[in-house]
């Protein structure tokens, strides 16, 4: 069996760059080891015909016309406005953190500026954090870093956030306003049909592809032009370096007899409890129906037996993912895309963005 790109992993990456790469008339064989294709993002009605994400909730939201643009080629889309509460202390909080947060704090109601003025009087003064709880103690100080930070940090990630590159904490804004969505964004919305429906009209349109699941690429030779890899970057060098630092997760379903169960579509848990957040995805699909399910996330130790969901990013961990890049970058004809192909904490429409400008970079050698 021959193709001209071989592409490894049926996730965002790899079925972006397999709808690219077909446009042009290439044709790919993408490989993918899940019975399913759609990687974390896939979602399917379970038995209780609740629509569910078993991977944890995967929430769409982008600044970027190209990949709202590009993604609309293949769903519509409904509205959503995604909000979060943090068990903290007994009671359910307002979070990220903003005014009604601070309200909650107080005790009474508050404005923006007595919000603000706490905050000035409580920031810790680092002008350039060197790391996640530099990054949030700069900004709100000690007392809410550890009622919603903290704990949080050391749940998920096994070690504290003075150890965690700035960026992990620095995804969650903090405001001074009324406004509770977890995320910012142009476009805040979901796929009205679901992310499977998407994923399979964007193979629809790609009738060069073939994808081939519940197969692993180094138990299934293939002759290509070019390798198209979005798996672990280390598994794919045979661990020369080591195994890079990651999370898994393992997540619980509970379906109830009612038609929500919490108030949101996300509660953190910080400090109390094994599992970390809980998902009631429902809240975002817009599914009507008499039931609903909640999946609860519980942070795990990674291993080789395990999946990889979350890269851990500090200082150490970049310093040893650039051997590995090294060797990524002189490895003729493959191209490494997707969150742990390039060791990044990607979102998802990061995730296809950069899917988008490495198709570029394909074409270009494939028609240089």
């Amino acid at each position: 069996m021959n193709c001209d790109v071989l592409i490894v992993g049926a996730g965002f990456s790899g079925l972006v760059m397999a709808e690219r790469l077909s446009s042009i008339g290439k044709r790919c064989i993408v490989l993918e080891k899940r019975a399913h294709i759609g990687g974390n993002a896939h979602d399917e009605y379970n038995e209780a015909g609740v629509l569910v994400h078993p991977y944890g909730g995967h929430l769409f939201h982008t600044n970027s016309d190209r990949v709202f643009n590009y993604l609309s080629r293949f769903t519509e889309w409904i509205p959503a406005n995604y909000t979060t509460k943090s068990y903290v202390q007994g009671k359910l909080w307002s979070f990220p953190i903003n005014l009604q947060t601070y309200e909650q704090l107080v005790g009474h109601p508050s404005t923006t500026e007595e919000m603000e003025e706490y905050l000035v009087n409580r920031r810790v003064p680092i002008a350039h954090p060197k790391n996640s709880e530099e990054a949030i103690i700069s900004q709100v100080g000690w007392e809410l870093y550890d009622m919603f930070y903290r704990g949080y940090n050391l749940k998920m990630w096994d070690q504290s956030a003075r150890e965690l590159d700035p960026s992990v904490c620095l995804r969650i804004p903090i405001r001074t306003t009324r406004e509770d969505r977890r995320l910012d964004g142009k476009y805040l919305c979901m796929p009205k049909y679901g992310y499977d429906v998407m994923f399979k009209r964007l193979l629809a349109a790609s009738p060069l592809v073939e994808v081939l699941t519940g197969v692993s690429y180094q138990d299934f030779p293939i002759g290509y032009k070019h390798l198209v890899y979005t798996g672990c970057v280390d598994r794919f060098f045979n661990y020369e370096y080591g195994v890079l630092p990651y999370r898994s997760m393992r997540f619980e379903h509970e379906t109830h007899d009612c038609e929500f169960f919490q108030p949101t579509t996300q509660v953190n848990y910080p400090n109390d409890f094994d599992y970390i957040r809980s998902i009631e995805i429902k809240h975002a699909t817009g599914q009507q129906c008499s039931n609903t399910t909640v999946v609860r996330e519980y942070p795990e130790a990674f291993s080789l037996e395990k999946e990889p969901f979350y890269p851990v990013l500090s200082a150490t961990s970049a310093a040893h993912y650039a051997k590995y890049k090294a060797l990524a970058d002189a490895t003729p004809n493959a191209t490494f895309v997707g969150r742990l192909a390039t060791f990044k904490y990607y979102d998802m429409d990061q995730v296809i963005g950069a899917s988008l400008a490495a198709f570029e970079k394909v074409r270009a050698k494939l028609e240089g």
